[in-house]
């Protein structure tokens, strides 16, 4: 599962300015009511789709899914076997971005390599509250227990990276290692995103995560007591056996992948359900995607985040996105007619 994104740096900052959800309400559309629908690659969606589709219990998404093994026609496959649904709870659409990040690091720590990246400590296991983000950080309480994975050049990029839940670190021979999530000290996360609003240094619209990078880096002491703020601490695993051409675990323990996996709110939409992207905005998106991953800002209806792939140039796009829009879920036709009142359906 991804436990956390970037996103969640914004969480607070966006429940300033949004109001109370209403009970969900559900439209089904035709084909012909989605934006873009003609001109979409549906064969890479199905590709997407088989790539999680198996891991889906309830019979008629198992049904369909032995079905999607042997299509020649990836379009009709959706045209014949769902319907698009509108599931409104009363809030604004927002489509975010979040990205696998790739930082530079060292199995061995020196002077430029100097901040580990920690397994979890087993008494920090089955407890409900372990050392704080400072106590780890400042006071080296699991320095040298040989819980280091590896060590990596950037404590600012380490910060993020542990809010995202899981990323690549380069190697200086070249290899690449991956890392997942491994479990939390159990604090609750605070937005420091939230704390730059509530000190008047930005106001809620400007802030996004390259924004809080670059105040960090340029107050080096303000800013290490900034991320010392959020007490909630992530720990990792090594994930390699993922293989590198291959996108990183989502929240249905398969690889995701770039431009075509959507994070969204489990409660509306099932995990592993095709998705229909209308992102208004700068470079408007119309795209099939599927519901692969979860994000714990990732809450209501038509709340969504895009993923935009590996490294620098997808965490600046990511960083960018957060535009209006509407989503519709592909359901099969049964599950979806049996969402309406009686009367309509």
């Amino acid at each position: 599962m991804r436990p956390a994104l970037w996103a969640v740096v914004l969480a607070g900052v966006l429940a300033m300015t949004t109001g109370a959800r209403a009970e969900p309400t559900y439209k089904v559309l035709d084909f012909s009511d989605l934006k873009g629908w003609d001109t979409d690659d549906h064969a890479a969606a199905l590709a997407t789709f088989r790539n999680t589709c198996g891991d889906m219990d309830p019979p008629d998404w198992a049904s369909l899914c032995a079905v999607a093994d042997n299509i020649e026609n990836p379009r009709a496959f959706f045209e014949l076997f769902f319907r698009p649904v509108l599931i409104e709870d009363g809030q604004e659409a927002l489509f975010t971005g979040y990205f696998e990040p790739e930082l530079d690091g060292s199995l061995r720590p020196d002077a430029r390599y100097r901040y580990p990246l920690y397994a979890m400590p087993p008494e920090a296991r089955g407890a409900s509250q372990f050392l704080t983000r400072r106590q780890i950080e400042e006071g080296g309480a699991l320095a040298g227990r040989g819980l280091e994975i590896v060590w990596v050049d950037d404590p600012v990029e380490l910060f993020f990276l542990q809010v995202q839940g899981s990323g690549r670190v380069r190697l200086p021979d070249g290899r690449t290692i991956r890392v997942g999530y491994g479990g939390s000290n159990g604090h609750n996360y605070r937005s420091i995103g939230v704390e730059l609003v509530r000190r008047g240094i930005y106001k809620p619209h400007q802030v996004s995560a390259q924004v809080i990078k670059n105040w960090v880096r340029r107050n080096p002491a303000e800013g290490q007591e900034l991320l010392w703020h959020n007490p909630s601490y992530v720990f990792f695993r090594e994930v390699s056996e993922v293989p590198a051409d291959r996108g990183p675990l989502g929240a249905m323990n398969r690889s995701i992948t770039t431009m075509r996996t959507v994070a969204v709110d489990p409660s509306f939409v099932p995990l592993g359900a095709p998705v229909w992207v209308e992102k208004e905005g700068q470079n408007p998106i119309r795209r099939l995607m599927i519901a692969q991953d979860t994000g714990s800002a990732i809450k209501g209806a038509q709340r969504a985040d895009i993923f935009f792939g590996t490294g620098d140039q997808a965490g600046r796009a990511a960083g960018r996105l957060r535009d209006p829009g509407r989503m519709m879920v592909l359901l099969p036709i049964q599950r979806a007619y049996a969402l309406l009142p009686e009367g309509e359906q």
